[in-house]
C-alpha cells in the first residue's frame, strides 16, 4: 500500500533512521544469535487505548530490510481502538523483524501518542464550531510526520513552516514600529496570508484596517476572547492560542473563535504503549 505525504520522503527517512540505529557493524546481537534462515511471526499490538498512527511508516521499515516480508494491516490509520487491539501482523526473516522492530516502533509510538493527545482535545470542543490547529512546535526534521499525526487525530494543519503565511508577532512589530506598518510591509510585499498576533482588544481595529487577513488572540481568558470575537464581528478568522490546555479549551472554544490552536499536541504527547511480540515460525 502506497504512503505519501507532501514535502516528505519515505524512502530517505527509513533509510536514515535504520542507518543511525546499524552504525558500522550492523546489527550485531541478531547476527550473532539468530540463524540466517529463521523466520518470525509477529503482532503489534496497542496496551492502552489510542488513535492509530505511523503504522504505513512502519510497514517500510520491515520491508526495506525483508522485500518479501508479509504484513497485515489489522486497523486503519486515524481509527481509535481499545486497548489491546492488534494493529498489524507480521511474517518474514527473523534478524531483519528484529533489526526494524525498534525503529517501527519509535515511529508508530511517537505518532499514535500525538494522534490520541490531539483526539482528546478534537473531542473535548466537539460542538462548540471551533476548530483545532496544531503550530509549528515540532521536533526538528520530523514537523510533516508529527502534523500528519495530528491529522490522524482530527486537528486541521496550520502553517507548515515559514513560507506559507506571514505572521507578525511582538517582535516584528517591535522592529516595525507599529502594528498597522508591520501588517502594511506585508501587505506590501504581496502576502496573501497575514495572520497577526494580538495580546489587547485595541490592538485589533488598527491590525485589520491595515490587511491582515487573521488574528491571533494570544493568551486571552475566554471573557476577553468574547469582547475580541465581538470587535471583529466576523471580518476575519479568529484563533484562541496561548496556554490552552485539555481542561481549559472547552471555556476557550466557547467564547466563538474559528479556531484554537495547541502547541502541546506536537510538543508534549506522551508516546503510546504499543507492543510487538515475535514467535519462531
Amino acid at each position: 500500500m502506497s504512503f505519501a505525504l507532501d514535502r516528505f520522503d519515505l524512502s530517505a527517512f527509513v533509510r536514515a533512521t535504520l542507518a543511525e540505529d546499524l552504525g558500522d557493524a550492523g546489527d550485531i546481537t541478531s547476527t550473532a544469535v539468530i540463524p540466517a534462515d529463521a523466520v518470525f511471526e509477529g503482532v503489534m499490538d496497542s496496551r492502552d487505548a489510542i488513535t492509530v498512527a505511523g503504522l504505513p511508516i512502519a510497514e517500510a521499515f520491515f520491508r526495506a530490510l525483508d522485500p518479501d516480508v508479509a504484513i497485515e494491516r489489522l486497523v486503519e490509520e486515524g481509527q481509535g481502538v481499545t486497548a489491546g487491539t492488534d494493529l498489524l501482523r507480521l511474517r518474514g526473516s527473523a534478524r531483519a523483524m528484529l533489526t526494524a522492530e525498534r525503529s517501527a516502533l519509535n515511529t508508530v509510538q511517537h505518532l499514535s501518542g500525538i494522534a490520541t493527545m490531539t483526539r482528546a482535545y478534537v473531542d473535548a470542543i466537539q460542538g462548540t464550531g471551533a476548530i483545532l490547529l496544531d503550530t509549528r512546535k515540532t521536533i526538528p526534521g520530523l514537523r510533516v510526520l508529527e502534523k500528519y499525526a495530528t491529522r490522524m487525530g482530527g486537528a486541521q494543519n496550520h502553517r507548515m513552516g515559514l513560507w506559507d503565511a506571514a505572521m507578525i508577532k511582538d517582535n516584528h512589530v517591535g522592529v516595525a514600529g507599529s502594528i498597522g506598518e508591520a501588517v502594511r510591509r506585508a501587505v506590501a510585499a504581496g502576502i496573501d496570508r497575514i495572520i497577526v498576533e494580538v495580546d489587547r482588544i485595541d490592538q485589533i481595529d488598527p491590525a485589520l484596517a491595515a490587511g491582515a487577513t487573521h488574528l491571533l488572540l494570544d493568551n486571552m481568558g475566554p471573557d476577553t476572547l468574547r469582547d475580541a470575537v465581538a470587535v471583529v464581528a466576523g471580518r476575519v478568522p479568529t484563533e484562541a492560542s496561548g496556554g490552552v490546555r485539555l481542561d481549559t479549551i472547552r471555556a476557550i472554544a466557547e467564547s466563538g473563535v474559528s479556531y484554537v490552536s495547541v502547541g502541546r499536541l506536537t510538543q508534549s504527547a506522551p508516546a503510546a504503549d504499543i507492543g510487538l511480540d515475535f514467535t519462531a515460525a
